[in-house]
């Protein structure tokens, strides 16, 4: 996949997926925007990945920061054909019945309003460029209620509600809207759900997870033509099918 000339903005991209993606990307020829809290490391991996790649500490939960990042990506590379929702949290991990209130909101903040914030500031650049594709980091989550997880499953369902009807909204403007389900990742998110030894995913091997470099390389697929079917829907890492064509087979 050819992403010459392509500008890509990355959430969450000081680690794990995000990191990752930025790197795919960069090798695939794209100018990579890099968004996080983390100012440290994203500078570090924009120093890493060279002149093509800038890092712009970034709150998503906070709409004026987004607006403030998507405005710097533009003046500097002129378009924005790329959005990947990435960045998200799931701590405090615990049952309703214990949870700290403002750490559920948080959560909510960073998992959904945060995906909002993005697609909102980012959707007048891409449009006045004739469209471009929001790629967003979806979960089985998203469908399926899982113990200690509830603001984590329900941001996550209320995503890919958001994702449709971005797909409704904006698919006639030249916008593909399309979720990843990437099934569990060898990232940090693993290690705190490990750490608090509540459901079923805390018990899961190391050797389990897959590598994080395999949905960055299923995101790079998913700016493809390949991916047109799943307009509006959401895409599973966990299909073979789905594996082979990324070429992770």
């Amino acid at each position: 996949m050819d992403m010459s000339n392509r500008t890509v903005v990355i959430t969450g991209a000081s680690r794990g997926i995000g990191a990752e993606t930025a790197r795919i990307f960069a090798r695939a020829g794209a100018s990579v925007v890099l968004l996080a809290r983390s100012q440290g490391a994203i500078a570090d991996l924009a120093g890493e990945i060279g002149e093509k790649a800038i890092a712009i500490p970034c709150n998503v939960a906070r709409y004026s920061e987004v607006a403030a990042a998507v405005a710097t990506a533009a003046e500097q590379f002129g378009s924005i054909d790329v959005l990947i929702n990435n960045a998200g949290a799931i701590e405090p991990i615990s049952r309703m019945s214990g949870m700290d209130p403002d750490g559920w909101g948080d959560v909510i903040d960073i998992n959904l309003k945060g995906v909002f914030n993005c697609i909102h500031a980012a959707l007048p650049v891409m449009k006045a460029g004739g469209g471009g594709s929001v790629l967003t980091i979806s979960s089985g989550a998203a469908h399926n209620a899982i113990e200690g997880w509830s603001h984590y499953c329900s941001s996550k369902a209320a995503v890919n509600m958001l994702n449709r009807c971005l797909h409704l909204e904006e698919a006639d403007h030249g916008i593909r809207a399309i979720g990843l389900s990437p099934g569990t990742v060898a990232t940090q998110m693993q290690r705190e759900i490990k750490a608090s030894g509540i459901n079923r995913v805390s018990q899961l091997a190391w050797e389990d997870h897959i590598p994080a470099d395999w949905p960055a390389r299923a995101l790079l697929w998913m700016c493809g033509p390949e991916a047109d079917d799943w307009k509006g829907g959401e895409i599973s890492l966990r299909d073979t099918d789905i594996r082979k064509a990324v070429g992770l087979i």
